[in-house]
C-alpha cells in the first residue's frame, strides 16, 4: 500500500466523520477542493469537481446551516441524519480512496466510510435530543454553531492535513465510546 493511498484513505474517513456532523458541508468541501485541483478524485468522481456540483453542493450546504437553527426542523433533521450521513460518508470514501481494487474499496467505504458518519451523527442525534429534553431546545442553536463549526474545521483538515484529521476522528470515536459507555444502562 502506498502513501498516497494511506493518505487517502485517511481524508475518507477525515471527511466521513465531518458527515456526521452535517451532510453537505464535506460534500462541498471535497467539491471545491477537487474544482480547485487540491485533491484528485477517482474517474468516476469527476463530476463532483464541476461549476454546477460546487454551486449545488454550496447552495445545499448553505440550507442545511440555516435549517438547524429552526426549531423543531433541527429534530426532523436529526431523524433523517443517520441514513444520510451513512449514504454520503460511504461516498466520500469511495470518492477519495485511491490504488485500491473496487471490492476493497468499496468494503472499506461502507465500514468506515459509512460506519464513522453513522456513528458521529447518531451521537449527534442524541446531543440534540438530550439538549431538546433539558433546555427545552433553547440550547439547540449551541449545539447547531459546534456541529457546523466541527464540521467545517474536520472538512479543511481532511482536505489539507489528513493525518491530523484522522487522528481527530479517533478521538472523537473514542469520546463517544466513553459517552455511551457512560449512559449505557448497566445489564444485570
Amino acid at each position: 500500500m502506498t502513501t498516497e493511498t494511506i493518505i487517502s484513505i485517511f481524508l475518507g474517513i477525515g471527511l466521513a466523520a465531518s458527515v456526521g456532523f452535517r451532510v453537505f458541508v464535506p460534500l462541498f468541501a471535497l467539491s471545491l477542493a477537487s474544482f480547485f485541483n487540491v485533491w484528485e478524485l477517482n474517474e468516476s468522481w469527476v463530476w463532483i469537481s464541476s461549476l454546477t456540483a460546487v454551486i449545488t453542493l454550496g447552495v445545499a450546504t448553505l440550507v442545511e446551516i440555516f435549517a438547524y437553527y429552526i426549531p423543531y426542523i433541527d429534530n426532523v433533521l436529526d431523524s433523517i441524519a443517520i441514513p444520510l450521513a451513512a449514504i454520503a460518508g460511504t461516498a466520500v470514501m469511495v470518492s477519495t480512496v485511491a490504488d485500491l481494487s473496487p471490492a476493497i474499496t468499496w468494503a472499506l467505504a461502507i465500514i468506515a466510510g459509512g460506519g464513522t458518519a453513522a456513528a458521529v451523527a447518531g451521537s449527534s442525534g442524541a446531543t440534540r435530543l438530550v439538549s431538546t429534553a433539558t433546555t427545552g431546545g433553547i440550547a439547540n442553536p449551541v449545539v447547531s454553531t459546534i456541529e457546523t463549526g466541527t464540521s467545517i474545521v474536520m472538512s479543511v483538515f481532511s482536505i489539507f492535513i489528513p493525518v491530523i484529521a484522522f487522528i481527530f476522528v479517533i478521538i472523537i470515536l473514542y469520546v463517544i465510546f466513553r459517552l455511551y459507555k457512560k449512559i449505557r444502562p448497566s445489564q444485570p
